[in-house]
């Protein structure tokens, strides 16, 4: 059987599942998952899933990997090892878990035995995969960027609060105390009125010339693509065959927008937090940025971005800045970062670098939030948050609608670097005002039978 022709079967079996009316799993309260564990699939097994998301999961006793997935055979395998060898560990024996293997993330789907999944796969493929396993009734924990347009963006955000499912994106943030605490201080005005934020977000540099390489016998190269244009293979446009350091593809524009959408949605997010704009945002965008002039990687480098709310905050986002956000009110400023937290051990930041929390006024930290003043979602762990939610059926701390709100200014911002001059935006039609260059860029061509378009509703 042609593989293609397999896809296709696999597709309209998934269609075929999805037209029954939303249900929760029954095996998240027990019926079928033994000790009444929530029974995941890791879709992508790569270095945001084997330092980041499986080893955050791993650690919680409410869930259990049961199976892996990548186009990887090599990156599969090296999935299936380290979650058997855990449990391994863990319960001191060798049979311990049996991890079952997919190539193809549909047929995983079809996995009655599964309750979630969780997607780390490259930038590309988030939104299909979230709208597929969605469908499919499964709860999803999605890394970050929701999608890598603002129409696919918006599919998915209706088409998760359609079927019910509990969506947790990975932006990690909102579990680290000391955004949720600058957030809290901004938001109950220990800054004042908060007019500025600064954001600071650096760049990637270019490279040269890749040569086409042949395909490794291990990689299904034509479904790494996806819906994205055809390109002759270099392992710099993928993924080390050897180790996971930072991949290739996150400086190329097939596959993810480079920085703005990388880090961008983390500080987006935490910014509109404090904002008090989860839910709208910004009316106008205008923005400079430097793009390579030669070689294989082309997203921006040095960059800056401004762009204007109706409630009057401008934010403005640049290299220039120190990685984290400043708001900056009538009466002190506060700063927030990571510190020296990294998700995995390439991220581009300096350890340690600087205070993971900052202020104008030294006593603005030390206040303390009132009984009646405004108190934010309170998470200690994303995944776990999520697993929570998974059995509570309570909305997550980063649900699919604020993720996709925190995406599309980064998206936006991504155009606007292409497009000269202020353009203005309207986030309730999620259109931009007279530009329809502008508009044009709202969604990509998509290579068939891969993409959102594609999908059997």
């Amino acid at each position: 059987m042609k593989r293609r022709t397999f896809l296709k079967g696999i597709s309209t079996a998934t269609a075929g599942a999805i037209i029954l009316p939303t249900i929760v799993p029954s095996s998240v309260f027990g019926k079928n998952a033994p000790s009444n564990k929530i029974q995941i699939g890791q879709i992508g097994c790569g270095r945001i899933a084997r330092d980041h998301d499986m080893a955050s999961t791993l650690r919680f006793d409410q869930a259990r990997i049961i199976a892996v997935c990548d186009v990887d055979s090599n990156r599969m395998a090296d999935g299936k090892k380290l979650v058997e060898d855990y449990y391994a560990q863990k319960t001191d024996s060798n049979h311990a878990m049996d991890v079952k293997m997919y190539e193809n993330y549909q047929e995983m789907l079809l996995n009655k035995d599964i309750d979630a999944v969780i997607i780390s796969t490259p930038d590309h493929w988030h939104a299909q995969q979230a709208v597929e396993a969605a469908l499919a009734g499964k709860d999803i924990y999605l890394q970050k960027p929701n999608s890598l347009t603002i129409a696919e963006g918006r599919l998915m955000s209706d088409v998760v609060k359609k079927q019910g499912v509990i969506l947790q994106v990975g932006t990690q943030q909102r579990s680290d105390s000391q955004f949720r605490v600058a957030a809290e201080l901004v938001r109950n005005g220990r800054i004042g009125k908060i007019h500025t934020v600064k954001i600071g977000l650096p760049g990637d540099p270019s490279g040269p010339v890749f040569e086409k390489m042949s395909i490794p016998s291990n990689l299904n190269f034509d479904m790494w693509l996806g819906s994205t244009p055809l390109l002759d293979y270099t392992e710099q446009l993928v993924h080390p065959q050897n180790g996971y350091g930072r991949p290739g593809w996150l400086r190329h524009e097939n596959y993810g927008a480079g920085m703005i959408t990388g880090w961008g949605q983390h500080h987006y997010d935490s910014a509109a937090w404090g904002m008090d704009t989860e839910l709208t945002g910004p009316v106008s965008v205008q923005a400079v940025a430097q793009f390579p002039k030669s070689g294989s990687w082309n997203v921006h480098g040095d960059f800056m971005v401004k762009h204007e709310y109706e409630n009057g905050i401008n934010v403005y986002t640049s290299g220039g800045f120190p990685n984290g956000i400043r708001y900056e009110g009538t009466e002190g400023w506060i700063f927030v970062t990571r510190g020296a937290y990294r998700a995995t051990a390439s991220d581009p930041i300096p350890e340690g670098a600087t205070k993971a929390l900052d202020a104008s006024d030294p006593r603005i930290l030390e206040s303390t939030i009132g009984e009646n003043e405004t108190h934010l979602y309170v998470s200690n762990n994303q995944h776990g948050n999520w697993l929570d939610c998974i059995k509570s059926r309570q909305q997550p701390i980063s649900p699919v609608e604020i993720g996709h709100r925190a995406c599309s200014v980064c998206l936006i911002s991504h155009i606007a670097m292409k497009i000269p001059g202020l353009l203005k935006w309207d986030p309730v039609a999620e259109r931009f005002l007279d530009n329809d260059l502008a508009n044009s860029m709202l969604s990509k061509p998509q290579r068939f039978p891969y993409g959102t378009e594609y999908i059997k509703m």
